[in-house]
């Protein structure tokens, strides 16, 4: 019985990397992402940072957010960030910080994180997302990650910058 939920993954990842993705864009910090197909907005927030979408059978979530930072750098910002993902559980095995960009990585129960942040506007505001799937899908959820990786990108066109 495994083995129908696992083909069922691969025809998704399959797919996913052969479809469209689509593309939000966040005119309050200035920063677009594609979203994986098969993945739904709930609607952006209400103060206009972001949205989460989710994959059809709520085996993944990914979070795309933006803010300002009110630590002394970005890297203190993503420090932060760090830290609250451990106090929540996260088990970090992996993390890099740059002035420009971050990314840091763990497990949790059995799931995955994968964050992103890059710095806006000359380090006073960042944008991220954060990936959530299962551990079992690591391999077929890399092409995603690596595709999300490359494509938070800031268009130079947010507020309060």
């Amino acid at each position: 019985m495994k083995l129908i939920p696992a083909l069922f993954f691969v025809v998704f990842v399959t797919s996913a990397s052969a479809a469209d993705w689509s593309r939000y864009e966040n005119s309050r910090f200035g920063y677009v992402i594609d979203v994986p197909p098969a993945f739904a907005g709930e609607g952006e927030a209400a103060n206009g940072d972001g949205e989460v979408f989710r994959a059809a059978d709520g085996s993944r979530l990914l979070r795309v957010y933006g803010g300002n930072i009110i630590e002394e750098s970005f890297e203190s910002a993503v420090n932060t960030a760090m830290g609250y993902a451990t106090e929540a559980g996260w088990s970090l095995s992996y993390e890099r910080v740059t002035p420009s960009w971050a990314s840091y990585s763990g497990t949790r129960n059995g799931q995955i994180l994968y964050a992103r942040a890059i710095a806006l506007c000359a380090g006073q505001q960042f944008a991220a997302f954060e990936l959530e799937y299962p551990e079992r899908d690591v391999s077929a959820m890399d092409p995603i990650v690596e595709r999300l990786v490359g494509a938070l990108k800031a268009t130079g066109g947010g507020t309060g910058c």
